[in-house]
C-alpha cells in the first residue's frame, strides 16, 4: 500500500545515506541506494544513461538488467518512490532531498542582504560531506558542486562580517576558507580586505605576501593585479 500524503518522504545524502518514509527508517540494498541517489542529484534521466552510470563495467543488457532489479527493490520498499517509463526513471516529486533543500537554502541566503547573517552561518553549520564512504566516479563532480558552494558562502559571510565590523569572526571564517582551498585568490584577498579594514596594513602585507608564496609555488604564478591593487603593488612585487 503506498505512503498516504502526511507520510513525508525524506532522503538524506549529506553524510551516511538514510531514508525515512513518515518518521520510518527504510533500508535498501546498495544497488538501489546508489541509483535513488543519483536520481535525487541529478534528476530525471535515461534509462540507457543510468544504467550506464551505475554500472559502467557491465555489458548494456545486464546494466539495464540490473537497474530493473533496483527500481523494483526501491518500488517495493517505498512504493511509488522512483517513478519510470520504458524510457526514462526519476524519484518521485514528493521526496524531500537535503542536498536540494541545502542548495536551495544557500542560494536565497547569497542573495540576502550585508546584514542578514543567521542564514549563512545556519548553512555552514550544515555543511557536512556527500556520502562520505561511497566511491563512485560519478559523485566527484556533485561533490565539488558542494564544496565551492561551500566556499562561496564562507566568502560571502566572511564579506559580511567585515561590513558589520565584526573583524574578529570575518577573519576565523576567511581563514577557514583557506584551510578549505590554500590555492584559493579570492579567498586571500577576503583576508588582506579584512586587516585592511581593520587598519592593519603590516598584516595586510604579509598576507599578502603569503598569498604570492603560495601561488609561485604550487602554480608558478604570480598574484592577479586585482590582488595586488588592494595594496597598490604590482602583481609581481615583492612587499
Amino acid at each position: 500500500m503506498a505512503p498516504s500524503a502526511t507520510d513525508a518522504t525524506f532522503l538524506t545524502l549529506l553524510g551516511p545515506f538514510r531514508l525515512r518514509v513518515g518518521g520510518r527508517e527504510v533500508r535498501l540494498p546498495a544497488g538501489a541506494q546508489r541509483m535513488t541517489a543519483l536520481l535525487a542529484l541529478q534528476g530525471r534521466m535515461s534509462r540507457s544513461r543510468l544504467a550506464g552510470t551505475l554500472w559502467p563495467d557491465s555489458t548494456e543488457d545486464r546494466a539495464l538488467a540490473s537497474l530493473r532489479t533496483a527500481i523494483w527493490r526501491v518500488n517495493q520498499a517505498v512504493p511509488g518512490l522512483v517513478s519510470a517509463t520504458t524510457a526514462e526513471a526519476g524519484l518521485a516529486a514528493s521526496v524531500v532531498v537535503d542536498v536540494q533543500n541545502l542548495v536551495r537554502r544557500a542560494r536565497a541566503a547569497l542573495q540576502e542582504t550585508p546584514s542578514s547573517l543567521a542564514p549563512l552561518q545556519y548553512m555552514l553549520g550544515d555543511a557536512r560531506e556527500l556520502l562520505p564512504d561511497w566511491e563512485e566516479e560519478w559523485l566527484s563532480g556533485e561533490r565539488e558542486r558542494l564544496r565551492q558552494l561551500q566556499l562561496h558562502l564562507q566568502e560571502a559571510l566572511a564579506e559580511r562580517l567585515t561590513s558589520e565590523g565584526r573583524f574578529g569572526l570575518a577573519l576565523e571564517v576567511a581563514l577557514a576558507t583557506l584551510r578549505l582551498d590554500v590555492l584559493r585568490e579570492s579567498a586571500h584577498r577576503s583576508v588582506i580586505r579584512i586587516h585592511l579594514a581593520e587598519g592593519n596594513i603590516g598584516e595586510a602585507r604579509r598576507a599578502y605576501a603569503t598569498c604570492r608564496q603560495v601561488l609561485r609555488q604550487e602554480l608558478g604564478i604570480s598574484p592577479t593585479p586585482a590582488t595586488a591593487s588592494m595594496l597598490a603593488l604590482p602583481s609581481d612585487a615583492r612587499p
